[in-house]
């Protein structure tokens, strides 16, 4: 049974409703293939930080942004809120404020052992990609909703809640043909004065999407084997 379409009011402490959930069974033989599909395709994607100018398909990241929100969050409170900044000023200021918190970082606010991590990505204060990516999506998690009455009530289990969905918006954005990359400045107050984002709403991620450049490069990085990353028992 598909969700209901109907417009999504807050649920906290309605009685239990369940529905029927019958999805149709693969054959062992279609899972297999489609499995391999997705995990070759997957192998291809990379963090991308120099991008064509070129417009992508608006819908394609609308599209994008409703599978994120398909993911699950704690007691389905969906904490989350997916900013798309086209508005080349607006991604200008975004870059100007971003550059300034990386210079000072790099300058010493990370410290010696987090620059010597980053230093095999090739990573620096300049970030060119706010601006040249013709899109950024700015994600912001909510800390809390309020009630008709102005009552805040707590979300939980945020952060875990909006890493997933995130996650689920990079498969869907690599899968639809995009590049993109997370971006996560510190502190990220600015997004919400940028924005205009309300108090309950704290910047999560910055994520520019776009078409790599022709002359796009990427760090010459290998991904950790399958036999170092799970354990069966």
């Amino acid at each position: 049974m598909s969700p209901t379409t109907e417009a999504w009011t807050p649920i906290h402490g309605t009685p239990y409703r369940p529905v029927p959930y019958h999805p149709a069974r693969m054959s062992h033989e279609e899972s297999l293939a489609r499995a391999a599909e997705l995990r070759e395709r997957m192998q291809e994607r990379r963090t991308v930080r120099q991008f064509a100018p070129d417009p992508v398909p608006d819908q394609a990241v609308r599209d994008a942004i409703a599978c994120a929100a398909t993911a699950p969050s704690g007691a389905h409170q969906q904490p989350w809120t997916f900013v798309l900044v086209r508005d080349p000023e607006v991604r200008r200021a975004i870059r100007e404020a971003a550059e300034h918190e990386e210079q000072i970082s790099y300058d010493g606010r990370l410290g010696e052992e987090w620059l010597a991590a980053l230093r095999p990505i090739g990573t620096d204060e300049i970030k060119p990609h706010l601006t040249d990516a013709p899109a950024l999506i700015v994600v912001f998690q909510q800390r809390y909703w309020l009630g008709e009455d102005g009552t805040k009530h707590k979300h939980y289990y945020v952060d875990e809640s909006v890493g997933i969905a995130v996650g689920m918006l990079l498969s869907a954005l690599h899968l639809s043909g995009l590049a993109a990359l997370i971006h996560t400045p510190s502190p990220m107050k600015f997004l919400s004065q940028a924005l205009g984002r309300p108090s309950n709403e704290k910047a999560f991620a910055v994520i520019p999407v776009g078409y790599p450049a022709d002359d796009c490069q990427v760090p010459d990085l290998v991904r950790k084997s399958l036999d170092q990353v799970l354990v069966e028992v």
